[in-house]
């Protein structure tokens, strides 16, 4: 089936294993950005996640390369809701576009540390599945600060896939 999205949206479900790709790659590049010093590649990681936010893997290099190369050799996908990976996606674009301003403002050290913090939940995300910007989105919606239509999904269990055993 084609793909009838708009070129700028966001995919309703995301595969679980192709998040995590991505976020492996995230912290490849945020691990020789800390220890090359090469903290330029802040803005690099940056515009990936505005590819992201804006139309989930389409566009992006990391996207694509996560849902075409290296999910598919990590088994059957695991389903998940998209509005939650989206908005991590712009927590990730928020903390890249500062440490890049402080990294312009002359001030490194502050760039530095947003990396580590950056490269510790891009980890949690990675190794061991745990999406923070996710939590975050799902205490938000039980506060009512997000309508409960932006991810049904998100409210009940039963609509989720469940993982395969072992994965």
């Amino acid at each position: 089936m084609a793909d009838v999205r708009t070129p700028f949206e966001f995919p309703a479900v995301v595969n679980e294993k192709a998040a995590r790709a991505v976020a492996g790659l995230v912290v490849l590049v945020a691990a020789v950005a800390l220890l090359t010093g090469w903290l330029w590649l802040s803005a690099v990681l940056a515009v990936g996640f505005a590819l992201r936010v804006a139309s989930g893997p389409r566009f992006d290099p990391f996207g694509q390369l996560a849902t075409t190369v290296i999910a598919p050799r990590l088994g059957e996908p695991v389903l998940v809701p998209g509005p939650p990976k989206r908005f991590a996606q712009a927590i990730g674009l928020v903390l890249t576009l500062v440490a890049t301003g402080f990294l312009v403002a002359g001030l490194p050290l502050v760039t530095t540390a947003l990396l580590g913090i950056l490269l510790v939940f891009a980890t949690l995300e990675s190794a061991f599945g745990f999406c923070a910007g996710c939590y975050a989105f799902g205490l938000l919606m039980r506060a009512g600060l997000v309508p409960e239509e932006t991810c049904a999904a998100c409210n009940d269990i039963s609509l989720r896939q469940r993982q395969p055993a072992g994965v």
